[in-house]
């Protein structure tokens, strides 16, 4: 029995739409045919809309005439018809009856909590209690309760359950567990003012989008009728409480029922649920809890009459015309009924148990996995047991990965190898910040900690102090398939669950032994039949360089080497990750003339920029790359009017005339590295100079070329050592025998080698027929056989030694031709 066959076994009878008119591998070839090379797995993050859907869309939109609401016209009307029958979808999905409640369009999920944050009827002796598991976009209602006086904490909610795991009845008491309460302004706040007249808010996930976990729906009665009981007769738990249902995550496949369970606010987002369209959202309010918000503000279509030179405003009755600022995004309302249609025809109940079947299966086949010591290769999070139920738990899988050491593996590895697969998740804390401090096990002083050592949210710190600072997630829409999981399965088996290579093995070794002292340096260089073959500077960061037979040295590595970068006008630094133009960009520059010259087919004359340049602003800007300062000379408008040009956007040339950059690697940084390395560096990334080697070229040539043959797929790529964008490279001797040198000298010049170059996406770049193109080769194949605790090294990072010089001799050159003498003790 295959695997599939084994899954279906057991999964059959919910997996793949058995009642329906399309089976789910109908619906992906018909309806999703874009995925054909990729693994979506970031259902959480944003669903996908179907083909099928956005085709009636745009009939839609192209054949009827839509005006704006706030209108007499008949097409106006005819939108205003459209708009309602939207909301009474909406509530009709989860059985919200329209006599208790109403739907009010928003710009999103987050735009609703906002709405009921901003108009709350807070007081100093409200309390806002919210789950640990909650969006940020929760928590920001926090900052509401505080400034109004009120006092907010979180709590952690325990159900207690059955002896089969399953949930007891409505009539479950929860135990909850209570955090620091927090109070701005205590003066206020004395015990005995404490009231049975206050209005309270509890926030909680239907589904938490870290973990996955369903919340029990039965905490909407507990909390309305049972706070005192529920929080232990706690002095904050009086008055009248409201609760609040973030929906954005469960709203897809297990919408709450509000006829059973009548929350006061619930808050969705339509992209989470058909994936277009984006930027809508809605709050779904009780008519009773509409009425105690209180909205200052009135604006176009929330008011019968107003005067302009007098105090004098008449709102209309309507809830939703209260809330809704001006003009309503009419033609995205009109689009949901599109995506309803859809929910529709498959039922919320089989995408539920169609997305729960592969949750399952994932978490299984995850736990199951072993390094060939014994030891487990993933963590789970999240308390959700394995047994077939579509209640208990979402379509997440939030987990961690061990080495067979113990150690973790970052999540950025996880997503970044992941990419080079076509495997598209999400890794990090997911904007919830409570439920990746509790399940990752981090103290207040860990997240400190943390932030003081740089690490802020989508960074690439995935590892602090041992511990992850995020998780890896995988999560699963309506249209996934049980193809989508096996090749996310067998990724993880290939790529984190193997033997140490010969290669991983050695720096391991290295990163622990000392550093090589400088004494008697040029008595440990052994004869070598290396020499240099290419030199290569790139005088703008991230543009084409070009290539010399000789250059000089300067105390920042090859002169003018990335002594320029483009800024655009909100000061982001541009690459080729980000614009690929950049590497049509020809650059050269003549030393006799002193002056650079660039070239892009984007532009039909050359640019010409004197070395001593007239062309500066007047005055001089600093500005922080990678936490270091840089003084930089600004040119006119003119030169960059021509880079705008180039790249396609506005952006700015700036040249490095000073800086305080004094580039140090440490264990933190990086492994098998001298320590204690200081040198001064223009808008280099990571050193001095990139050195690769020929031979180590070719021998990943042919691991590229048998790859391709293992496949079948095609010619094999060809790469050229430029692709990695060297400073030099060297021909001779054996492959990879540069990852051993400890010094080299070339020509009269000595140079520290400062470890692996820690290869990124831009290797997968190539220019082809005037145009750039990307491949996930050869970082795929790189990874295969060159990835050591996360990076991927290739290539070497060196500094200029000067001995016991002061300082370089400003007359030293680099030749083509020059011989390598190398020390590998």
């Amino acid at each position: 029995m295959d695997d599939k066959e084994e899954f279906l076994k057991e999964f059959g009878d919910f997996y793949g739409y058995p009642n329906a008119p399309k089976s789910i591998d109908e619906i992906r070839s018909t309806e999703f045919k874009r995925l054909e090379d990729t693994v979506y797995l970031d259902h959480a993050g944003a669903t996908l809309y179907s083909e099928l859907q956005m085709e009636a869309i745009f009939k839609d939109l192209t054949t009827t005439v839509y005006g704006n609401p706030h209108s007499q016209s008949d097409s106006s009307s005819a939108t205003s018809d459209i708009v309602r029958e939207a909301r009474r979808q909406v509530l009709d999905y989860c059985n919200a009856s329209q006599k208790d409640y109403k739907c009010i369009f928003t710009s999103g999920a987050t735009a609703a909590l906002k709405l009921i944050g901003e108009n709350f009827p807070w007081s100093c002796k409200s309390t806002f209690m919210y789950t640990m598991e909650n969006h940020n976009s929760v928590l920001g209602l926090r900052e509401y309760a505080l400034n109004q006086g009120a006092a907010a904490f979180a709590v952690d909610i325990n159900e207690a359950v059955d002896q089969d795991g399953a949930s007891r009845s409505s009539l479950t008491s929860f135990k909850v567990l209570q955090h620091p309460v927090q109070i701005r302004n205590e003066a206020k706040i004395l015990e005995g003012e404490l009231a049975g007249d206050a209005y309270n808010l509890f926030a909680f996930p239907s589904e938490c989008n870290f973990s996955g976990m369903r919340f029990s729906l039965d905490l909407v009665k507990n909390v309305k009728q049972n706070a005192e009981k529920i929080l232990e007769g706690s002095p904050y738990s009086k008055g009248h409480w409201m609760v609040l249902i973030d929906a954005a995550k469960g709203f897809a496949t297990q919408p709450p029922d509000l006829s059973l369970y009548p929350a006061d606010f619930v808050v969705i987002s339509f992209y989470k649920l058909f994936g277009y369209p984006t930027g809508l959202g809605a709050l779904i309010i009780r008519n009773d809890a509409a009425k105690l918000l209180k909205k200052p503000y009135f604006s176009g279509g929330t008011v019968a009459a107003s005067i302009a030179d007098i105090d004098f405003v008449r709102r209309r009755e309507g809830v939703e015309e209260q809330f809704e600022d001006g003009t309503i995004s009419f033609l995205s309302i009109a689009s949901i009924r599109h995506g309803f249609k859809i929910f529709n025809t498959l039922t919320t109940s089989a995408m539920c148990w169609h997305t729960m079947s592969l949750t399952k299966f994932l978490k299984r086949k995850l736990l199951a996995l072993r390094h060939e010591n014994g030891e487990s290769v993933c963590t789970l999070y999240g308390n959700c047991p394995l047994k077939v139920s579509r209640h208990d738990c979402g379509s997440i899988v939030s987990f961690n990965l061990k080495r067979p050491d113990g150690s973790w593996f970052g999540h950025r590895e996880v997503e970044k190898l992941a990419s080079l697969y076509g495997i598209q998740l999400r890794t990090g804390c997911f904007c919830n910040p409570g439920a990746c401090a509790k399940y990752l096990g981090l103290s207040h002083s860990d997240l400190l900690s943390n932030l003081e050592a740089g690490h802020v949210c989508w960074d690439d710190n995935d590892v602090i102090n041992g511990k992850p600072t995020g998780a890896v997630r995988v999560s699963f829409g309506y249209m996934s398939t049980y193809e989508d999981a096996k090749k996310f399965i067998d990724f993880i088996r290939s790529s984190f669950i193997s033997m140490p290579s010969e290669f991983e093995k050695r720096y391991l070794l290295r990163s622990k032994s000392i550093p090589c002292p400088t004494e008697g340096f040029e008595d440990r260089l052994s004869s070598s039949a290396c020499h240099l073959k290419s030199i290569t500077i790139y005088p703008i960061k991230s543009c084409a360089g070009f290539s010399v037979n000789s250059w000089p040295l300067s105390n920042t590595g090859l002169q003018y080497d990335r002594e320029w970068l483009l800024k655009s006008l909100t000061g982001e630094i541009l690459t080729q990750k980000k614009v690929p133009k950049m590497f049509l960009i020809k650059t050269f520059i003549d030393l006799n003339q002193q002056i650079l010259s660039v070239e892009s087919p984007c532009c039909k004359r050359k640019l010409q920029i004197k070395l001593d340049s007239d062309s500066y602003l007047p005055g001089k800007e600093e500005f922080y790359l990678q936490n270091q300062r840089y003084e930089v000379q600004c040119y006119e408008n003119e030169i960059n009017q021509w880079f705008s040009d180039a790249v396609g956007q506005p952006c700015t040339l700036v040249r490095c005339c000073q800086s305080e950059y004094c580039f140090s690697l440490n264990k933190n940084r990086s492994l098998g590295m001298c320590r204690d390395v200081n040198s001064k560096v223009n808008f280099a990334n990571e050193a001095q100079f990139l050195l690769i080697s020929e031979e180590s070229v070719s021998d990943l040539n042919n691991r590229l070329c048998s790859k391709t043959q293992k496949l079948s797929c095609g010619a094999p790529p060809n790469v050229n050592p430029m692709r990695f964008r060297p400073n030099l490279v060297i021909s001779g001797g054996e492959p990879y025998a540069e990852d051993g040198w400890r010094n080299l000298r070339i020509g009269n010049t000595y140079f520290s080698s400062l470890g692996g170059c820690n290869r990124c996406q831009m290797i997968n770049f190539f220019q082809q027929t005037g145009q750039v193109k990307k491949t996930n080769e050869p970082l795929a194949t790189l990874a295969s056989y060159r990835r050591v605790k996360g990076k991927i090294l290739f290539g070497i990072l060196l500094r200029y030694d000067p001995g016991n010089k002061a300082r370089l001799d400003t007359n030293s050159w680099l030749k083509v031709g020059d011989e390598v003498h190398p020390n590998s003790e």
